[in-house]
């Protein structure tokens, strides 16, 4: 299909939907939209595009469906992107361009045009809604910080409905929210009093960060990075522990030399094995009781104890 002076799309969402080949076809989107800048001249350009009559609408649909007509697929898109740019404007409060959100917006209108039935009933523009929606919510969840949230329907409801809520409590520019407006707002949507908690405040921290970002005056500035603590352990500390524990377990090895073989056995199974058998297990194996194999472990292991006190206490580990 031959390209038209005032076919408009975005970039992002043009090169996304030529991934579908099944759907594109020749279908060939050209103009930009700037982010921001070009905002204005975008609304402008999507709004000479004709509104469809329901006949109109039906027949494009059909011509789409039954010949792949791409010409009647563009017709359908370009007539729908003052839609997208509408559901677009309302998710401005995420600090993401608005550019990208309406991209993402039009990807979700094209496959919308990909699966309508005209056939149902229903016009275009009340099926599409759902998809430039979701695929509009996709975008902002995947975008808005490194960190994943919204991984549940329930979560997802509430991170696009808390700014809502907190506007109609007249809370919008709280920090935490008050217990009464968080059993509110859990109460509305259906979710845990500790999510609203936790989503309001991450939420309430904008997005992400970077950790190379200056602090202070330019005289000596620091970064943010700078005045993170590490909390793991020195190479001391861990040079400590680690000849510390070879020198346990060099003290086991010899204690575990004075047990007896089944003692040495039942200690193995019981305390030194990932997966401990239990004493019924044991008793089957030693032919005795349950009783009996506790007694023959809590023997052996005090006799480990005495052994390895004596000899850590010989080798200077321990006072005494």
């Amino acid at each position: 299909m031959a390209k038209t002076n005032r076919t408009v799309s975005t970039k992002k969402a043009t090169d996304a939907a030529r991934k579908d080949a099944s759907y594109t076809g020749n279908m060939s989107l050209s103009v930009t939209l700037s982010p921001e800048q070009g905002l204005n001249r975008y609304l402008q350009e999507v709004r000479k595009f004709p509104m469809l009559e329901k006949d109109e609408e039906f027949m494009l649909a059909k011509r789409w469906q039954e010949h792949g007509d791409s010409e009647a697929a563009e017709k359908m898109v370009t007539s729908h992107l003052r839609l997208v740019a509408k559901i677009a404007m309302g998710y401005r409060g995420y600090g993401l361009p608005i550019g990208e959100v309406i991209s993402e917006g039009n990807v979700g209108l094209m496959q919308a045009v990909k699966k309508f039935d005209p056939d149902k009933g229903f016009r275009l523009s009340t099926y599409a809604m759902w998809w430039i929606r979701a695929a509009i919510q996709e975008y902002v969840l995947r975008s808005w910080s490194l960190v994943k949230m919204g991984t549940t329907a329930a979560q997802k409801k509430l991170f696009f409905n808390l700014r809502r809520l907190k506007g109609e409590m007249k809370a919008i520019d709280d920090g935490d929210l008050t217990p009464e407006n968080v059993k509110k707002i859990a109460t509305r949507l259906n979710v845990k009093e500790s999510e609203v908690t936790s989503m309001n405040r991450r939420m309430s921290m904008g997005g992400d960060s970077s950790l190379n970002v200056t602090i202070g005056g330019e005289d000596g500035a620091a970064e943010w990075q700078d005045w993170l603590a590490d909390d793991s352990a020195s190479q001391e500390e861990v040079l400590a522990e680690d000849q510390e524990h070879d020198a346990r377990m060099d003290l086991l090895q010899d204690a575990m030399a004075d047990l007896n073989e089944r003692e040495r056995d039942i200690i193995m199974k019981r305390r030194l094995s990932d997966e401990p058998m239990t004493l019924e297990d044991l008793a089957g194996i030693y032919k005795v009781s349950r009783e009996r194999i506790r007694q023959i472990e809590a023997r052996a292991f005090e006799k480990l104890q005495e052994a390895m006190l004596k000899a850590a206490g010989t080798a200077g580990l321990i006072e005494g």
